[in-house]
């Protein structure tokens, strides 16, 4: 295969979407499966709806997947010189020619054509008056008015289009910007783009491109438009469905190795494997494993990937400065590095995202938490208050206070009170942690250390068994 040449262009209207990552990875994926070049472009031609803030938003949600580009990102907003020369070759070879009709006239040709049971298009009322350029005029595209358009697409296969039904497309606005259809074809054409792998809304602005890279003499790219993604109700996925920017799953807790296994997965398959490193997906994707129909956006999928990938993918060393930004926003005292890997340990197996982790770690942070109200009015019985006192006295007396001195001590202690170990366990683990439910309690004793665990269970005492 020849110099292969991918791009990801967004506008920067918006924060970076579910759907443009999958298309920015699927660009990625090719081009580092071929040993070719990806490069990112920023479509910011839109200048009222366009702003600094979303740009910064795209490359940090890009660098956050680990998405890394090999040229850019460049700026169409610095390269009016060159929309223009290619406007003025087109212009120079009849290609194009300028318009002087006003935005509401051309409104009116459209709702006249549409009521006439036409396609609703510019009537081309300017095509032959020999214009040259001036204020308040348009350059438009010289669009053929007979004959077929045939894209022949890496996904969808042949699609034909009737010239007839195709506008003259402004190519630059009166405000001397260039338009997305024209701006476009420019870029991949001297970029060297040599596949343009977008989503399937836009296969009707291929013909005009296609239309546009024949006018200026030049190699089409190969086109691969991949089908939509949506939401559970098969609608187009959208905010009614939840978060649907990358930042905002970086900020629920979301790992950007389980984000790409998902986004990878939502509409290319291989085989059955489900999980795969980075380095699996560019070795194993193809554009001829894509899926030609619509992919569903399944959150409880995403979060058992997410949960899998902390379980199994992610050590506790690496979990911590990823679970940081999340134990500071929410206020928690600090604590020592060594403390909490081993607390991250035991809540790796039960949390989906760090999000949850950093609220399932407090009991460990802290020991202003509310305690089950259900669990203190079952377990904390009058009967339970000298084996609760003879834990105290026993852990302050440990000379060991490990795991296994301590299971040891509660197994013994079960069996000589003829009281089930579950019924002396339940009420010290709510004086610990708050919760009737936690990681296994002789381990939780452990890494709070014995002050702090008779400190706790002193509280419990006080709270409810006086």
């Amino acid at each position: 295969m020849n110099s292969i040449v991918t791009r990801f262009a967004p506008s920067p209207t918006g924060h970076l979407h579910i759907g443009g990552a999958r298309t920015a990875l699927f660009n990625w994926l090719f081009a580092r499966h071929h040993g070719g070049k990806f490069i990112l472009r920023i479509e910011n031609t839109d200048l009222q709806r366009s702003t600094q803030e979303y740009t910064k938003s795209i490359l940090v949600a890009m660098e956050w997947l680990g998405l890394d580009w090999d040229e850019g990102p460049y700026y169409q907003t610095d390269r009016i010189d060159i929309y223009r020369s290619y406007a003025k070759k087109l212009y120079d070879t009849g290609w194009a020619y300028y318009c002087e009709c006003s935005p509401e006239e051309v409104e009116r040709m459209r709702q006249e054509a549409h009521a006439a049971g036409l396609k609703p298009k510019y009537n081309g009322k300017c095509r032959d008056k020999g214009l040259g350029p001036g204020p308040n005029r348009v350059l438009r595209f010289r669009c053929p008015q007979s004959g077929i358009t045939v894209l022949n697409d890496l996904i969808k296969g042949s699609i034909e289009f009737d010239n007839s039904e195709l506008d003259d497309l402004v190519l630059i606005r009166s405000d001397g910007m260039p338009t997305y259809n024209f701006s476009v074809v420019v870029d991949d054409l001297t970029m060297k783009i040599s596949h343009v792998i977008r989503g399937d809304d836009h296969i009707n602005n291929t013909p005009r491109q296609i239309l546009i890279y024949q006018a200026l003499g030049e190699t089409l790219p190969k086109f691969a438009h991949v089908p939509m993604i949506l939401g559970p109700d098969k609608k187009r996925l959208s905010k009614r469905h939840g978060a649907t920017s990358v930042i905002a799953y970086k900020e629920m807790g979301y790992l950007p190795e389980a984000l790409v296994n998902y986004l990878a997965r939502l509409g290319w398959s291989y085989g059955d494997q489900e999980i795969f490193t980075k380095e699996e997906l560019v070795q194993k994707f193809t554009i001829e494993n894509i899926s030609k129909s619509s992919s569903i956006f399944d959150m409880e999928k995403l979060r058992w990937l997410n949960g899998y990938y902390i379980r199994e993918k992610k050590s506790a060393e690496e979990l911590l400065p990823l679970l940081m930004p999340f134990l500071e926003k929410r206020g928690y005292p600090p604590k020592d590095d060594s403390y909490l890997i081993k607390a991250i340990a035991t809540l790796q197996p039960r949390c989906s995202t760090l999000d949850e982790m950093a609220d399932a770690i407090r009991f460990y942070m802290t020991d202003e938490f509310e305690y089950d109200e259900k669990g203190t009015k079952k377990f904390f019985k009058p009967e339970i208050k000298p084996i609760f006192e003879e834990v105290i006295k026993t852990v302050a007396s440990m000379e060991h206070f490990d795991e296994k001195e301590l299971e040891d001590f509660f197994r013994n202690l079960s069996e000589s009170t003829g009281i089930k170990l579950r019924l002396i366990a339940q009420p010290i683990r709510i004086a610990l942690t708050g919760k009737t439910a936690s990681p296994g309690l002789f381990e939780i004793m452990n890494i709070l250390g014995k002050d702090e665990v008779i400190k706790r269970l002193q509280k419990a005492h006080k709270l409810f068994l006086n």
